[in-house]
């Protein structure tokens, strides 16, 4: 890039830490400030990464860009304060928790010409673009991720679904070239547990689990297609390819395991490096608000927990 763009993050906890790292580290951008509801963590976190905390209107005033780390309920507010401003803006998923202020805000945003680009941070890992190219020649029947945590003492106030499985939405509505026909899900755990089916129009099925309660970390990935079967680990960044031998020597138990190679950049920096060329080029967001939200409206008619979820995860 030609020039630093002068950044800003909101809400520097678990992830939003790492937003202030990765811009303090790029060359590309300017670290101008962090603000955060815990002004000792500002703080800690601006000297941390030779920065300065700051409070809100204080940062919009300094940045050209600005990530905002906070809690879903407070995303809109935050997001329309950065749009009024004319300021790019990357908000963390899930983009809003309410669809119809979700279309307010995009509307705004559409109207005075700012970029908002929603941090789907998995379209950013270089497995999920090595598998998104190999599918695309594929007749792909089916998709399953599994997306599961162990409890961990971090304070969240949304379910499995919308802490974690929306992830998982997100690359599948990527995927599949397709209207969404069906879905249905069930969740226990006080919504700390899910599963999930989406049918789409054009027969593809998606299955889907997400878990705050489970003892092992898991992030898979399993796309089925007619002639290979593709297996991702989102953690490990590896791809494999199942598919039967084409030279006839072989018998029909046996398969073929292609690994294809995968960069091993981590997906964060990848994705604020997109977002800073928004910022400064005017390019288009590889995750428009428009995907954050039909993820959101996806999220929503699965979410059908009854009780509060319990207050523990890890994104």
């Amino acid at each position: 890039m030609s020039r630093d763009v002068a950044t800003g993050v909101v809400g520097v906890g678990s992830m939003g830490r790492h937003h202030a790292r990765i811009f303090a580290e790029l060359p590309e951008a300017d670290l101008v400030g962090v603000t955060d509801a815990d002004d000792a963590r500002a703080r800690a976190v601006a000297a941390e990464h030779d920065t300065v905390a700051m409070d809100w209107d204080e940062l919009r005033a300094e940045a050209d860009a600005i990530s905002i780390a906070v809690p879903t309920a407070y995303h809109e507010d935050l997001v329309r304060d950065c749009i009024e401003d004319g300021i790019p803006v990357l908000v963390e998923k899930p983009f809003v928790k309410n669809v119809d202020r979700g279309r307010d805000l995009l509307r705004l945003a559409a109207e005075k010409g700012v970029p908002i680009q929603v941090g789907h941070v998995e379209r950013f890992n270089p497995a999920v673009d090595a598998v998104a190219e190999y599918v695309s020649d594929l007749d792909v029947i089916a998709v399953t991720a599994q997306r599961l945590n162990p409890p961990l003492d971090r304070d969240i106030d949304d379910s499995a679904i919308f802490d974690l499985m929306i992830h998982d939405l997100d690359i599948l509505l990527s995927l599949v070239d397709s209207d969404v026909d069906a879905v249905s899900s069930m969740t226990t755990s006080g919504g700390r547990y899910a599963t999930a089916e989406v049918k789409f129009e054009d027969g593809t099925i998606g299955q889907l689990t997400a878990s705050r309660v489970t003892q092992r970390r898991v992030r898979e990935l399993t796309v089925t297609a007619d002639d290979a079967l593709v297996h991702v680990d989102y953690d490990e960044q590896s791809v494999e390819i199942h598919r039967q031998p084409t030279d006839g020597c072989a018998t029909d138990q046996e398969t073929v395991i292609e690994r294809l190679t995968v960069g091993d950049d981590e997906p964060l920096k990848v994705e604020l490096q997109s977002f800073l060329q928004v910022a400064r080029d005017g390019r288009d967001p590889v995750v428009t608000g428009e995907d954050g939200l039909r993820v959101v409206e996806l999220s929503s008619r699965m979410d059908t927990q009854t009780t509060p979820p319990a207050r523990r995860s890890d994104a």
